[in-house]
C-alpha cells in the first residue's frame, strides 16, 4: 500500500536551541517532496524525525495512518540513503543489499529474490559479487539505494545522497532516481538537499526551509515562476530583487524610473520587492526600460551574464548569442515584460542570487 508522511506541529530542540520549529507538512502517497534550504535550516532534522533518529519535543510524525513518533527506526518501515553510502567494505554488493533483510529476519528463501529484484531495479545486478572498493561512487550510491529498496519500504528518505559525487556522476544518479520514481509510483520519497537543480529536477513539490521553519511549499514550476517570498525567489533559481514603491495600481517606482508591473492588492505608497529572473531581462530599450552602467561581464558559453548598476542596485541579465558584449563602465539599457515580473513583500532586495 502507498504511504505518505505527515508532520503535525513537529518541534525539535537541543536544550534551548530550537532546530525545527512547529513544522506542518504533508508528503502525499507516491510523492517526491524535496526539503530545500541552506545549512541549519532544519531540513535534515525534519528527515531525521521521520527516520526516528531524533525525538520531537512537541508534535507528532505520521507515516500513512500510523503515528510513529515513539517507534524505534526499525519499526517504521522506511528505507534511507545517505551521502556517504554507508556500505560495509568487507561485504560484497549482494551481501550489503541483503543486510537489512537479514536484520529483519526475512525468511532465507525470500532474501535472494529480494536482493536480485533490488539490484535489477537499480541496474546493479551485474556487480553483485564485487566489493564496494571495486565500484565507482555512483555505483556505490546505487547499491545503497538497492539496499534501501530491498526491504520494500513505503517511504524512502534521502539525505543529500548526491553531495559526495562529481557533476557527471551526480547527473547519472539523479536520472536513476527520476526513473525510480516513475517505476515505484506507490513509494513516497523525502529528499533533503541544498542543491536547487536536484530539487527542481526530481521533486513533485519543494518545501523551502530557513531558520528552523517552513517558508514556502509548492511545485517547482510555481515556486520558480511565481515565488511568494524574496527568500524563495533567491534560493530557487537566480533572481533580481529590487526595492520598489507602489505608486498606483499596476505601477511601481525604482528610484526615478516608473515601471508597469502587476501589483495585485498592494496599496499606493507600499514598499515591495520586485523579482525578475535574469534570463527574462533583455538588452536594449523596450517595455519597462532600466538604464544603468555596466559593472561586470561574464561569458558563459551560450550566454553572456551582464551586471549593471541601476538606481544604486545591481541588475543582472543573461543574454543569449551576444556577438559583441558591452564593456564595464559603459551605459546600458535593459528591459523586461510586465508579465515576467513578480511583486513580493518588502524584504531581502538589492541584488541577484548567485548561480
Amino acid at each position: 500500500m502507498s504511504t505518505g508522511i505527515r508532520f503535525d506541529g513537529v518541534t525539535v530542540a537541543y536544550g534551548r536551541t530550537v532546530v525545527l520549529d512547529s513544522l506542518d507538512l504533508t508528503v502525499e502517497p507516491g510523492e517526491v517532496m524535496a526539503l530545500l534550504g541552506p545549512s541549519g535550516s532544519g531540513k535534515t532534522t525534519a528527515l531525521r524525525a521521520v527516520a526516528g533518529f531524533v525525538q520531537p519535543v512537541a508534535g507528532r510524525v505520521f507515516i500513512g495512518d500510523r503515528d510513529v513518533t515513539d517507534l524505534p527506526p526499525h519499526r517504521r518501515g522506511i528505507g534511507m540513503v545517505v551521502q556517504q553510502y554507508a556500505l560495509f567494505p568487507h561485504m560484497r554488493v549482494d551481501a550489503n543489499v541483503a543486510f537489512g533483510l537479514k536484520a529483519r529476519k526475512t525468511p532465507r528463501e525470500e532474501v535472494a529474490a529480494r536482493v536480485t529484484e533490488a539490484l535489477e531495479t537499480t541496474g546493479m545486478a551485474p556487480y553483485a559479487k564485487r566489493y564496494p572498493r571495486e565500484l565507482s561512487g555512483g555505483q556505490q550510491q546505487r547499491v545503497a539505494i538497492a539496499r534501501a529498496l530491498a526491504i520494500r519500504p513505503g517511504v524512502l528518505l534521502f539525505d543529500e545522497p548526491l553531495s559526495a559525487l562529481d557533476a557527471q556522476l551526480r547527473s547519472g544518479v539523479l536520472a536513476e532516481l527520476a526513473r525510480l520514481h516513475r517505476d515505484l509510483p506507490d513509494v513516497s520519497m523525502l529528499y533533503v538537499t541544498h542543491d536547487q537543480a536536484e530539487a527542481l529536477t526530481l521533486a513533485d513539490r519543494i518545501a523551502v526551509m530557513d531558520r528552523a521553519g517552513l517558508r514556502d511549499c509548492g511545485t517547482p514550476q510555481d515556486l520558480y515562476r511565481r515565488p511568494r517570498t524574496a527568500f524563495t525567489a533567491s534560493f530557487i533559481g537566480n533572481a533580481n530583487l529590487l526595492p520598489v514603491t507602489v505608486t498606483d495600481h499596476g505601477r511601481v517606482r525604482l528610484g526615478d524610473t516608473a515601471l508597469d508591473v502587476p501589483t495585485g492588492d498592494a496599496a499606493p505608497g507600499a514598499r515591495a520587492t520586485l523579482c525578475i529572473r535574469p534570463h527574462l531581462v533583455g538588452l536594449g530599450e523596450g517595455p519597462n526600460t532600466l538604464r544603468g552602467t555596466v559593472t561586470e561581464v561574464q561569458w558563459r558559453g551560450v550566454t553572456h551574464r551582464l551586471s549593471a548598476e541601476v538606481a544604486g542596485h545591481r541588475v543582472t541579465a543573461d543574454v543569449r548569442e551576444l556577438r559583441e558584449a558591452p564593456s564595464p563602465g559603459t551605459g546600458i539599457a535593459l528591459h523586461f515584460a510586465a508579465d515576467d515580473a513578480v511583486l513580493l513583500p518588502a524584504g531581502e532586495a538589492g541584488g541577484a542570487a548567485h548561480g
